[in-house]
């Protein structure tokens, strides 16, 4: 098994806000692999003490715990309970009904020798590449199908953020988990697994330099910061972003590669 994890701010003056893992049991079979891109508030204003990464590193951490013990529940009820548990750690101290409490979009895969599981909330994409090399992404696409004319009506995404006909993040809600994109594949059909944040995808979502075959194929060869390392150097090109309109100049970017 290969196992590559790459991280990095998408500036020096802000934390990284991503987060990611790979466990794998020692002298187990199996493993489960978690992405997680917080989701920055604009002026940190998402009334809670403690801040995104903080909450990454929370929802990160029992992911992965209960990923691994408690294979007896489904990934979308590992989800909900994950979030349930980092919402009860900080209760007491933070407003979790803020529109804009702590949240994070999320990739989630468990697998072991017979099946993969896969589990994706929110513009995080997950890839699946069979032995014979063609690649499957896993997406939940809801933000990127929303009218913009119902977004000038809204006046702010914020108004269509974990809501009915929106789009939907892990914040503090664990009954969100059930609209998560899920699904199993045999494992005989899965040769590697590969985890990207948005910031990381924008080389091919934005940029255009490559399509998701291409994503196994250059972080196998070159590495996963290798891929990172072109997303900034494409974003370098264009700062202003008047080739390539962006939300962002620079994002957090991880990608995380398992090969099995």
């Amino acid at each position: 098994m290969r196992i590559e994890l790459a991280t990095a701010p998408g500036t020096a003056v802000r934390p990284n806000e991503d987060w990611t893992t790979v466990s794998v049991p020692a002298g187990g079979e199996g493993g489960a692999l978690v992405v997680l891109d917080g989701v920055t508030p604009p002026a940190g204003d998402d009334g809670c003490v403690h801040g995104v990464p903080w909450f990454t590193a929370r929802l990160g951490g029992a992911l992965a715990e209960l990923s691994g013990s408690r294979r007896d529940l489904t990934l979308a009820e590992v989800l909900s309970a994950s979030i349930a548990r980092t919402a009860e750690a900080h209760r007491e101290t933070c407003d979790l009904s803020h529109v804009r409490t702590p949240q994070a979009t999320v990739v989630l895969a468990r697998w072991d020798r017979g099946t993969v599981e896969h589990l994706v909330l929110s513009d995080s994409t997950l890839l699946l590449e069979t032995p014979d090399g063609d690649v499957r992404a896993v997406l939940d696409d809801r933000l990127d199908h929303i009218p913009r004319e119902r977004l000038r009506t809204v006046g702010s995404a914020d108004a269509l953020r974990n809501a009915e006909g929106g789009f939907f993040t892990a914040a503090a809600d664990p009954a969100v988990a059930v609209k998560a994109v899920t699904g199993r594949t045999p494992a005989s059909e899965v040769r590697s697994l590969l985890a990207m944040t948005d910031g990381a995808t924008r080389w091919v979502e934005i940029f255009r330099e490559g399509d998701w075959a291409d994503c196994p194929t250059l972080v196998r060869k070159s590495g996963a910061q290798e891929l990172i390392d072109r997303v900034r150097a494409a974003e370098a090109a264009d700062p202003e972003g008047l080739r390539f309109r962006r939300g962002k100049r620079n994002d957090d970017a991880t990608v995380t590669y398992v090969e099995l």
